[in-house]
């Protein structure tokens, strides 16, 4: 991710989340594989966000450099650092714009790309950040869980159900759709938990999107490359498409998901 940033002249503020105790950034003071080490080994884990501090301090550099600041932060629906970043921005003199597009992981990155083309193409900060707010619902997303108990230790769920869903070892389905984290489905095995995620995904590529000629696609996972390479093999055959992104999720998210997560995803091809 760091490395695509760099290419494409994108200025990341990575997530914070603190780890028995010490904050953590993903790739400076730890990378996945330790991570994903400790959160097995039973590590208290929580999120965080990037502090007024920092991201201020942050936006006065580049603003040395620039004009104007697009900022496209996580969901507000799934984060708060959104709602901070624009507490920072009007102190800024309405020259840094963030973005409340209810993108996340894998779709924010298309947004990061389409407002890099549009910029490209001549359009202002402002009018970059109204098409991107414009587009918001123009995603969808779908994630496997492998286990309830990071939901449950995250606060997302009740003890109950996680201890319902640990016995019947169910594969709970999660959907992402505009601002709102929902259940969407329950599967009995792996292979189920797949077949639900494209059969919902097909639906609304079909019925939101117009067919897979107007989509990209994703599949992310935590943890889980093996399984995600040949999940993508799938989605490629399924949707008669090349165009099948695969990226492990943010450790600010496997915090909330745990290892073995694996989701499918996409969103429209902006034209604007």
């Amino acid at each position: 991710m760091q490395e695509e940033a760099e290419r494409l002249g994108v200025h990341v503020v990575p997530m914070p989340f603190v780890v028995d105790g010490e904050e953590c950034l993903e790739g400076v003071n730890l990378d996945a594989e330790r991570f994903y080490e400790r959160q097995i080994a039973g590590a208290d884990i929580v999120t965080s966000q990037p502090s007024i501090v920092d991201l201020g301090k942050r936006w006065a550099e580049l603003l040395e450099a620039y004009d104007e600041v697009v900022y496209i932060p996580m969901s507000s629906g799934l984060s708060g650092s959104c709602e901070t970043a624009c507490q920072v921005a009007a102190h800024c003199n309405g020259r840094v714009h963030v973005v409340d597009n209810q993108r996340i992981s894998v779709t924010q990155r298309e947004a990061v790309l389409d407002a890099l083309r549009w910029i490209g193409e001549g359009r202002t900060a402002a009018e970059t950040c109204a098409l991107l707010e414009s587009t918001k619902l123009d995603a969808s997303i779908y994630l496997m869980v492998d286990t309830m108990a990071y939901l449950h230790k995250s606060g997302r769920i009740t003890p109950a159900a996680a201890a319902i869903g640990s016995v019947l070892k169910i594969k709970p389905v999660l959907q992402i759709q505009g601002e709102k984290l929902d259940a969407f489905s329950v599967a009995k095995s792996f292979k189920a938990a797949k077949r639900t995620m494209v059969k919902a995904l097909s639906r609304d590529v079909r019925e939101r999107f117009g067919g897979v000629d107007g989509v990209h696609l994703y599949v992310a996972h935590t943890n889980r490359d093996e399984d995600a390479q040949a999940f993508a093999d799938e989605v490629r055959a399924h949707f008669g498409t090349d165009d099948v992104y695969v990226d492990r999720l943010p450790l600010s998210i496997a915090c909330h998901v745990g290892p073995g997560a694996l989701g499918i995803g996409c969103a429209k091809r902006q034209f604007a």
